[in-house]
This record gives C-alpha cells, structure tokens and sequence, in this order.
C-alpha cells in the first residue's frame, strides 16, 4: 500500500511522527507536502492527496491541518474520496470497515502525537468488509456524488 500524507502549516509539525508511524506500519509514502511551517493554504494540500488517490498512485491518504475539519471538506469535494476527521481509533478503523473511509484527516491541534499514531495505525490496519449492507450504502454515497455533481451549490459564506 502507498499512503499519501499531506498538511498544510498547522499540521507541519505531526506530519514527521504520521510518516514515520505510516513506515513503521509497513505502507510506502508519498509526501504530498508542506515542507516547513510557513502560512499554507490546506485545500491545495487535500487537493494534492485526493489526485494521488484518484490517479491510482496512492491507495489512501493522511491530512493534517489544525482542526482536521478544513482539509476533510476540501477532500470530500472530489468524487470517490471519502475523508473524515477522526480524532480516536475506532472511528478511523469504523470507518474504513464500514463506511469505505480512503482519506483520514487529523487535527494537530486537537490531539497529540502518541494519539495521533494509535489512530493511523487503526486505519491502516483496518479493510473495508464488503457486507452487503455496507456495500450498498456506499453505492448510495456514490449516488449521491453523482447527482450532486450536477448541481453546484453557492455556499452562504459571510464576507467580513
């Protein structure tokens, strides 16, 4: 498996120990940046992780940013991904048994490194089930993608 791992500023300072623990797992990584601590702008990182999946050259991916929460909603846009924030191991093994989670997004500023690493290695270790009942709700996701894709919505965002 190769895993791409990706942050943006805030997150630069995991993103060492996740490569590290994603090694120690077994999985070869592409580093899908940043490279330092300077302001950075996360949907360019997700954007980056999501292709790399979506091009068939990473199986899953790892984002880091503050919260977490900026670079799921970025890398949930693309069709086929499938991210989410998850800040305790069993939603990130949950999630890929049964929801087909590819993208796992965490906050560096919400937990620290030792959590951090229990949780990549649950969703590393964990395999989608394929139970019907998961496949099918999956198949309803994929729906969704693509009637929603068809509809681009103006997001209500105040301007300040």
């Amino acid at each position: 498996m190769n895993v791409a791992v990706g942050c943006d500023h805030a997150g630069f300072p995991l993103k060492a120990r996740v490569i590290e623990a994603v090694r120690a797992a077994g999985p070869s990584v592409t580093d899908a940046g940043v490279v330092s601590d300077a302001p950075s702008d996360y949907p360019d990182t997700a954007q980056s992780v999501a292709r790399l999946i979506l091009d068939g050259k990473c199986e899953r991916g790892i984002l880091l940013c503050g919260s977490g929460v900026g670079m799921a909603v970025a890398a949930d846009k693309f069709p086929g991904i499938r991210a989410c924030v998850c800040h305790d191991s069993y939603s990130a093994r949950q999630g890929v048994e049964h929801d087909g989670l590819n993208v796992l997004s965490i906050g560096a500023r919400v937990i620290g490194p030792e959590l951090a690493v229990d949780i990549v290695r649950a969703f590393l270790a964990a395999e989608f089930t394929g139970e019907e009942r998961h496949a099918r709700r999956l198949r309803k996701v994929a729906e969704i993608e693509r009637s929603a894709h068809l509809t681009v919505a103006t997001p209500n965002v105040k301007k300040r």
